[in-house]
């Protein structure tokens, strides 16, 4: 950069650091008068050139720049000046035709600059004019320290401002920024991966020798691997300080997730009305956790049922319940003014009539209706069955006690397996079962579980299919040397026990049954189920059972005739008289003779029957729900033959906190023209349900037209119908709290649950919002 000088004298080290900014500099003194002053040589024109685009790329100000004048100058146009003398100067000095007068390029630009005036007046204002001195013009210069060369040094580090020590710096932080945003991002990458997946972060040895370091670190290496630009500021390469990859850096990162995931459902609800789903159960580590979701209706008309988090309770009272609830309430500036529903299981501390949660939040919120749990109504229903009738009791006790003992080894469950493909194969060559894709699959009995009566269903039906590869077995264990004598003992007395008509009977009894109370139970899982659909499915579940009662005797003894058959299983004579089993040495207490048709026809099948329609009818009675007969006329099916205004009007009369007197008579108008207009128009024809409805109207913007309507629609729907969302967080929870991970803390089950469960929302989140949310959270060594 002295290439423009002659003299190259030594600079000291402390000049080096004392250079001139752009933020520093002064323009607002440079002459205006574009035809002052005119360069000596092209050279000046080129330095006040770079000064000025200096200034413009980097000065506080661009309007402040300095005009330079073109070229003006010419032999003929001088006095007493001669350019040729003084060509040694032409890097510095230039000349004014009008006041023929020489100045000092340098000095005049940096007057200002040290808050003094380099070289004096002469070559600043006034003008250098004693022509035949030319020995001033060295004065002028002076030594290497003079203010002249200070002046110059000031210019060149005014205009090579890459050089100055702070865009050095500057250029420094901006890579360390931006090594930090890609460390940080990679990061996030490998957390979005685990979190989905539910998988745990970190490894027994996290050691840099470590073969196994946890998933985090793998997933860390595995992207640094097949990316250069993130390897090179990950792991090793990244500063001792600043690796992002902590335990406490990545608990942060995963509740910045939370928080986002959860702040998206909460914009989503807005100032909507919703309900409550709450359930409580014990994890792993034997802790009482309470889960929540809240069932409400979005802006497109769509039902949504979202979790918004988990909480410990230290018991379950309904005190306790209820302050877990207004905690997160709270935290999530959720109102209790807006609920409009809530569902439990009906344990006696949720549904209690006077200190119950219901109770409670009845008290603080008279519009907030209990909805018993559609599912577990089923499942009591389901229950009685097993409780009233005795055979029936038995049954499923024998049920049990096989899959116990035929699945009790490893052994057994393979000798299971090679029995049922020797019968599928046999089955094949004779042509009794058809082969294709999908068909035969490997299986194995299955255990029916405790809270799901549903899954009795299940377990009956591996049993009919596997049910000669089970007797084989109970067969071999009865006979097998090796086997205990208490073991083989119970293998035959299960053996002779399922090789019974009565057996038999109620096998494809209980299975033809459940079948119909499992396909209800399968509705009620799904999430945006109204309440409507729900009573339309209870009620084709009764009549179902009624059909089978009436006609559905005959086809059903056919199948039992036919089972039996197949296995070998003695078929009874339904003209023959019944004998009742009785204890050893005790008389049968005068009990009518009865023949065996009679027995398995009104006691067995007509009294399971009757039982499962008697619960049906008592939990699901909708004479007894007088808020579900309201709003069973909003049902759009068959051209919306259930409207019945009356039953509407009294159906807002429940809401007097969201419809006024005033909206009352305006509601009254509004349904006549409402029913009128859905009638008519083919584009709400063929609806199915509340849900349907709801979302037809938000397309084609009916809701505008009928906000009344829409409103009670909207009540109708978040309603809640059956506690299954809930049910499905304590099963994620047995999979991101695991055995493994039983000391995972209550924030951290929670924020990793809430990602895990609401993946769909989860995907939808940017990394941007991710870092603004972690940046936010507290001083970091880093921003990004």
């Amino acid at each position: 950069m002295h290439r423009f000088f002659k003299r190259k004298d030594p600079e000291p080290e402390e000049q080096k650091i004392e250079n001139v900014r752009v933020e520093e500099f002064d323009f607002s003194q440079l002459p205006t008068d574009p035809g002052l002053r005119t360069p000596i040589c092209d050279y000046n024109a080129n330095i006040r050139d770079q000064v000025r685009r200096a200034y413009l790329q980097k000065g506080p100000c661009q309007s402040s720049g300095y005009e330079f004048p073109k070229r003006k100058f010419g032999v003929s146009q001088c006095r007493r000046f001669n350019p040729s003398w003084f060509k040694e100067f032409g890097d510095w000095l230039e000349y004014s035709i009008e006041k023929d007068a020489a100045y000092c390029l340098y000095c005049y630009l940096f007057k200002t600059a040290k808050g003094k005036q380099a070289g004096g007046e002469t070559f600043v204002s006034e003008g250098f004019t004693n022509w035949k001195c030319k020995d001033r013009l060295n004065i002028h210069v002076g030594q290497h320290d003079s203010e002249h060369h200070k002046a110059r040094m000031d210019c060149e580090a005014l205009m090579n401002q890459d050089e100055h020590i702070q865009s050095v710096l500057h250029k420094q932080s901006r890579q360390m920024r931006n090594d930090y945003r890609i460390r940080l991002n990679a990061s996030i990458d490998c957390i979005r991966v685990l979190l989905r997946q539910g998988l745990s972060f970190r490894g027994h040895d996290e050691t840099e020798s470590s073969l196994n370091p946890g998933n985090f670190l793998v997933q860390l290496e595995f992207l640094g691997a097949h990316n250069k630009e993130i390897d090179d500021v990950i792991l090793k390469n990244a500063p001792k300080n600043c690796k992002l990859t902590s335990p406490d850096i990545q608990k942060e990162i995963v509740n910045a997730c939370a928080i986002e995931t959860v702040n998206v459902i909460i914009r989503d609800v807005g100032d909507s009305l919703f309900s409550i789903l709450v359930d409580e159960s014990r994890d792993v580590s034997t802790k009482e956790q309470m889960s929540v979701v809240i069932r409400y209706v979005d802006s497109s008309g769509h039902v949504n049922e979202r979790f918004v988090g988990i909480e410990h309770v230290a018991s379950t009272t309904a005190l306790s319940l209820k302050a877990a609830i207004d905690k997160m309430f709270s935290r999530y500036n959720l109102s209790m003014s807006k609920l409009r529903g809530q569902g439990f299981d009906g344990a006696s501390n949720m549904q209690g009539k006077f200190n119950g949660l219901k109770a409670l939040i009845l008290k603080e919120n008279p519009c907030a209706f209990y909805i018993h749990c559609f599912a577990h109504q089923l499942q009591l229903a389901l229950i009685a069955v097993a409780k009233k009738n005795l055979p029936i009791s038995n049954f499923f006790r024998v049920v049990g006690d096989v899959v116990n003992v035929v699945g009790a080894s490893c052994k057994r469950s393979d000798i299971l397996r090679e029995k049922h493909s020797d019968f599928i194969v046999e089955a094949l060559e004779r042509g009794d079962i058809s082969s294709g894709r999908g068909l035969n699959q490997e299986t194995s009995l299955q255990r029916a579980g405790d809270t799901r009566w549903g899954s009795h269903y299940s377990s009956l039906i591996s049993l009919i299919s596997m049910f000669s590869a089970v007797s084989d077995v109970l067969e071999i264990i009865s006979e097998d040397d090796s086997s205990s004598p208490d073991q083989k003992t119970e293998a035959f007395n299960l053996l002779e026990s399922i090789l019974s008509f009565d057996f038999a009977f109620n096998l494809h009894l209980m299975k033809h049954v459940l079948a119909i109370s499992s396909e209800l139970s399968t509705a009620l899982q799904k999430k945006d189920q109204d309440i409507v659909n729900a009573m339309d499915l209870v009620q084709v579940c009764k009549h179902r059972l009624q059909m089978i009662r009436d006609e559905g005797w005959d086809s059903f003894l056919e199948k039992v005739y036919h089972f039996c058959e197949q296995h070998y299983i003695g078929i009874l004579k339904m003209d023959d008289m019944f004998t009742r089993w009785a204890p050893r040495g005790r008389p049968h207490r005068n009990r009518p003779e009865v023949t065996n048709l009679h027995h398995y026809r009104v006691d067995l099948f007509y009294g399971v029957i009757d039982i499962q329609l008697q619960e049906l009818n008592h939990r699901f009675s909708e004479a007894g729900i007088e808020l579900l007969l309201c709003v069973a006329c909003l049902c759009p099916q068959n051209s919306f033959v259930a409207f019945d205004k009356k039953k509407l009007m009294q159906l807002a009369e429940f809401y007097p906190q969201d419809l006024s007197r005033f909206d009352l008579l305006m509601l009254d108008d509004q349904l006549e023209t409402y029913i009128c207009d859905m009638r008519f128009n083919k584009a709400f024809q063929g609806l199915k349900g509340l849900g349907d409805l709801s979302e037809k109207l938000v397309m084609s913007k009916k809701n505008m037209v009928y906000p009344l309507v829409y409103k009670l629609l909207t009540l109708a729907l978040i309603l809640p119908v059956a506690t299954a969302s809930v049910e499905r967080v304590f099963s994620a929870m047995k999979i991101v709290k695991e055995r493994l991970r039983i000391r995972m803390s209550d924030d951290w089950m929670n924020d990793s649950l809430i990602v895990y469960v609401e993946k769909e929302i989860f995907l939808t989140i940017d990394n941007e919002a991710i870092v603004k949310r972690f940046q936010n959270m507290k001083t970091r060594k880093e921003q990004s």
